[in-house]
């Protein structure tokens, strides 16, 4: 509504806007939150009927507040009264910081917005046709991976096939034939089969086996599965997901499936389930949107409201960190090469194959690691048990941040029975209840993305009353396999670390501005310092040696297993660092350089970009990549997906900090330890993510430490 306020005498208080705002945007923005939640891990057709019936509405009155003139002109009125006023006490307590902060940005977001288009003008109209159209693209995008990654079975009958696959592998590929015959039965229709499969006795040695493309099943299959053509399958089926290759057909069903439901004509035509068709048309209405705002491209855009000044500062770095990655690259690439020329057999000679494909290379990565370090990952696994590794984990977590985590599960509801819930206590604040999180850890690919990521249930608020914010950490771990827990591979374990640390700045902020409290308005490429300077620790010894044990007997992981897993974590790291550069890279040219009405197609671009990040591995005719890469289409990278490598930057030198105590000077590591906290963790969005770098560390970010723990040194 119009208010007088802004043209009255009387200047307006700062609880009169932005508090208010918080208390009218929560009852809704509280309420998506849960069906977004619930949309990516516990998918149904009827939420998802109900949820894209909806979205339109909840965008709109999202837009109402972003294009809000009386708003605009209120958080204006506020930035000059505090410019005129003494900066010195402005800015003195921690407080005032924030609320300058969430006031700047909140301006910055509403330019972005649209705030600054005439009411009404066809510009404005266009622009929120954009917004609108992007919520349908981005939730059609996503579906159709989620149902392309469902869709997709491969049985395997043959022994032979399978041969020195891991028995972890091999009982989760039999337990998924099993759950495909159930699911089979009961399209059918057919109880008793039904019944049958579900008694089934699985045999892990014997099979069938059953590949999906989740998560744990496609890597499994990439890295063990012996038999060529059978990893190609699942390499095209994995890279074709959501294309034209799958659209087709996944048309047909959904349209079959419709005309058995009742009748409900569409008023516009569907989306459709082909990415590629989606993904040119996301990129020309981002270019125009960006356009309508006064800006050249979406990328530069997407960069007026992160760290990183422009394009060419993201490339720079990106070509710093090439310079030396490449090389490493190309030389893992020949060693293992070497290796299935020389113990391949005759399909990997030269003259058969003159280099390794797409699908080779994982393989034969993981052929050459184990030759390398006399390791199986298969070998570590019993001592990864997901209690385990949370217990100590937590230990960690009490160690360096004096903070207690306790199971609570059982206490609140949960979506599926094998969420757990946990509470953070103060340990220096006579163990006051400060946070909670849900955890979400296995895949279920039949409802749940895939991936691994956190968001806020409820954030710290004055506004609001909230004092105990609440995470949802959500990652896509080895479910338990009969009797067995979940037993976990190395880069699960990493992941888990990843996403708790996003967990840890959204739950241990001191910031009390809702916009600006826990991981709210912290610059995008900011946002991973703390995930991924957690997955450090996966490599320091009383933190491992908290949590590895062997499930059954007890036992601690032996030493030397340890010595090795540390000496390869820079194993195979030119390539994955490459890989990095590609897909961040490849993000920033699609939204600068590219002309989505040009002659060049997206897949020419991912081809051309190939070419100078990953020259040794250019993507096979059939490559659509593109079509599953949901951070830039279906969620919140676009442009942005060069923030993991440039936060590495910055976790790597924090991290750094602790090294130079010394890891195992436990008086020094709770000290810095302590620091951490103070800064990374509690100040949030509420301070710029430079300045609480240095309030941390003294000092700009350096990459040097990002290149010595890869070994690109």
């Amino acid at each position: 509504s119009s208010s007088s306020s802004s043209s009255s005498s009387s200047p307006i208080s700062y609880d009169e806007v932005l508090p208010a705002l918080e208390k009218m945007q929560h009852p809704l923005g509280y309420a998506w939150s849960i069906a977004s939640h619930l949309n990516g891990v516990k998918n149904t057709d009827e939420l998802r009927k109900e949820y894209e019936a909806n979205q339109p509405k909840v965008v709109q009155a999202s837009m109402k507040f972003g294009q809000s003139k009386v708003l605009y002109d209120a958080l204006s009125s506020l930035r000059t009264s505090w410019e005129t006023a003494d900066e010195e006490a402005a800015t003195s307590s921690f407080l005032a910081a924030q609320r300058r902060r969430a006031v700047s940005n909140t301006l910055r977001s509403m330019t972005l917005q649209g705030v600054g288009l005439p009411v009404g003008s066809p510009e404005q109209v266009r622009f929120n046709e954009i917004k609108l159209r992007f919520a349908e693209l981005s939730t059609a995008f996503s579906n159709n991976v989620l149902d392309a990654t469902k869709a997709f079975g491969l049985t395997v009958t043959d022994p032979s096939d399978v041969e020195d696959v891991p028995e972890s592998a091999l009982a989760m590929w039999a337990e998924a034939h099993r759950r495909f015959l159930v699911k089979e039965a009961e399209t059918e229709g057919d109880e008793e089969k039904k019944t049958e499969a579900e008694g089934m006795e699985v045999d892990a040695a014997k099979g069938p086996w059953r590949i999906t493309l989740d998560g744990p099943s496609y890597i499994a299959a990439m890295q063990h599965m012996p038999n060529r053509d059978v990893r190609k399958k699942v390499y095209l089926g994995y890279l074709t997901r959501a294309s034209e290759f799958t659209a087709s057909e996944a048309e047909a069903e959904a349209e079959a499936a419709d005309n058995k439901g009742e009748e409900t004509k569409e008023e516009k035509a569907p989306i459709g389930k082909n990415n590629v068709l989606i993904i040119e048309e996301i990129l020309k209405l981002r270019k125009e949107m960006a356009g309508l705002l006064g800006f050249d491209n979406y990328a530069e855009m997407s960069l007026a409201s992160k760290m990183a000044p422009d394009v060419a500062s993201v490339t720079n770095l990106s070509n710093l960190i090439l310079e030396k990655a490449l090389p490493a690259a190309q030389r893992e690439l020949a060693a293992a090469t070497d290796l299935a020329r020389a113990t391949g057999g005759p399909e990997y000679s030269e003259s058969n194959l003159p280099k390794l494909m797409p699908w080779d290379t994982s393989f034969w990565v993981e052929r050459l690691k184990e030759k390398t370090f006399d390791l199986k990952e298969e070998e570590l696994r019993p001592y990864f048990a997901l209690d385990a590794v949370l217990k100590g984990m937590f230990g960690l977590i009490e160690r360096i941040f004096d903070v207690e985590v306790r199971d609570a599960t059982g206490t609140v509801e949960v979506w599926h029975p094998d969420v757990r819930f946990f509470t953070l206590h103060d340990e220096s604040d006579e163990g006051k209840h400060i946070a909670s999180f849900y955890l979400d850890p296995y895949s279920r690919p039949a409802d749940k993305r895939g991936g691994a990521w956190m968001a806020d249930c409820l954030g710290k608020s004055e506004a609001l009353g909230f004092d105990v914010p609440v995470a949802y950490l959500t990652c896509n771990g080895s479910p338990p396999v009969g009797d067995k827990p979940s037993l976990m591979t190395f880069r699960e374990v990493e992941t888990l670390f990843h996403e708790t640390g996003h967990g840890l700045q959204h739950m241990l902020t001191r910031a009390t501005v809702g916009d600006v409290s826990g991981i709210n308005g912290v610059e995008w490429d900011a946002v991973e310092l703390p995930s991924q300077f957690m997955e450090n620790w996966c490599y320091d010894k009383p933190t491992v040696y908290g949590f590895a044990k062997h499930y059954q007997t007890g036992e601690p992981l032996p030493e030397e297993m340890f010595e090795k897993l540390k000496e390869q974590k820079t194993f195979g790291a030119g390539m994955m660092a490459c890989r990095q550069l590609l897909f961040g890279m490849m993000d920033m040219e699609l939204h600068s350089n590219f002309d989505p009405n040009g002659e060049e197609t997206i897949f020419d671009l991912q081809r051309r970009m190939a070419e100078i990040y990953t020259p040794y591995a250019l993507p096979v005719e059939e490559d659509r990549f593109l079509c599953g890469f949901s951070h830039i289409f279906a969620g919140g990278y676009a442009a942005g997906y060069y923030s993991y490598k440039w936060a590495e930057v910055m976790s790597a030198d924090a991290f750094g900090a602790f090294e130079e105590v010394g890891l195992d000077n436990e008086e020094g590591v709770k000290e810095v330890g302590k620091k951490f906290r103070e800064t990374v963790l509690a100040l949030g969005g509420g301070v710029a993510p430079m300045d609480v770098f240095k309030s941390f560390r003294g000092r700009e970010p350096s990459p040097e430490a990002l290149l010595r723990h890869n070994g690109l040194v």
